[in-house]
């Protein structure tokens, strides 16, 4: 494998962390924060691309679709917050996890039924389209934005959660709700705009997904586990934890796809390699995961209170 070869697959991996972290960042407030599990952050996210898609088709503007999606992604998570989510915060988990399966069921059956079962097509924006120059190599420009998104909305979160009243307020609440709410905290409320926070990034995530991934019914399971697999090994709750994994889990998936094959090369024949190489690459983040919990079982960057 060539140097140039390695440098652009290493850049796709950090492209895939930086999608990955769009889902686990708002997952994380979710779960991590809220102490809620929400099977249905990837039909969230699964919603983002189709609506994107659907407003860039309809408008040809990226940028007002960029904005419609966050729009149309909050009144998605208020709405869910307030008719059925506000009423399992209190439950037990079992209970969380039964009521956002169904709502897989039910995002999934949505779609199927105003987009159809195609997959939806969402061109890559022209002014986005061609390559750009880093340090010698022409790398796509879209998939280069995509990582610039990710830093811009990792260095959001982190002003957010740290720098804000109102971050002060959310890591209080993790650590001791009870407290908060008696100090005369909205306890209600701060669920609510964490809920809305976290599907609005899940949308921004789909928006981005969508001119590089086939927007169709079902594309939210999959990357849903690998989301998990991103918060388990960053640390739950902890959003800086969630950023470092995702780049990790993201340069590891990818790299492994592409040298795993030229690898087994030198001891299986091409066709066996071709196709041994992406399954082993696929269970490398697995036993990366099994390893991390093994040794580290809060993660590699727990979230520390006080």
């Amino acid at each position: 494998m060539s140097a140039t070869l390695f440098f652009a697959q290493a850049l796709n991996g950090i492209q895939l962390g930086v999608l990955l972290f769009l889902l686990a960042a708002g997952l994380t407030l979710v779960f991590g924060i809220m102490n809620f599990v929400n099977l249905a952050h990837g039909s969230l996210y699964m919603m983002g691309a189709f609506i994107a898609a659907t407003l860039y088709n309809h408008t040809g503007s990226f940028l007002l679709s960029a904005v419609g999606v966050v729009v149309a992604m909050i009144a998605i998570g208020f709405l869910l917050d307030r008719i059925a989510l506000s009423r399992l915060y209190d439950r037990d988990h079992l209970d969380q996890v039964l009521a956002t399966f169904g709502m897989i069921l039910f995002f999934n059956e949505l779609t199927r039924i105003i987009w159809g079962p195609s997959p939806y097509n969402m061109q890559v924006p022209p002014m986005l389209e061609g390559t750009i120059d880093l340090f010698g190599i022409a790398y796509p420009l879209y998939r280069f934005m995509i990582i610039v998104v990710g830093l811009v909305v990792a260095a959001g979160c982190y002003l957010l959660i740290h720098k804000t009243r109102i971050g002060m307020l959310i890591r209080a609440g993790s650590s001791n709700r009870m407290m908060v709410g008696a100090l005369g905290v909205n306890i209600r409320m701060l669920n609510t705009l964490l809920f809305c926070l976290g599907a609005a990034l899940a949308g921004i995530a789909g928006l981005m997904a969508g001119p590089i991934l086939s927007v169709q019914t079902g594309m939210g399971e999959p990357v849903l586990i690998l989301t998990m697999v991103v918060i388990v090994i960053g640390g739950i709750g902890s959003v800086r934890g969630a950023f470092l994994a995702a780049l990790i889990v993201g340069v590891v998936d990818t790299l492994g796809r592409s040298m795993l094959p030229w690898i087994l090369r030198e001891v299986l024949s091409p066709s066996a390699a071709n196709a041994a190489g992406p399954a082993i690459a696929s269970m490398l983040i697995y036993v990366m995961m099994a390893l991390i919990l093994a040794l580290r079982p809060q993660g590699l960057f727990p979230v520390r209170h006080g």
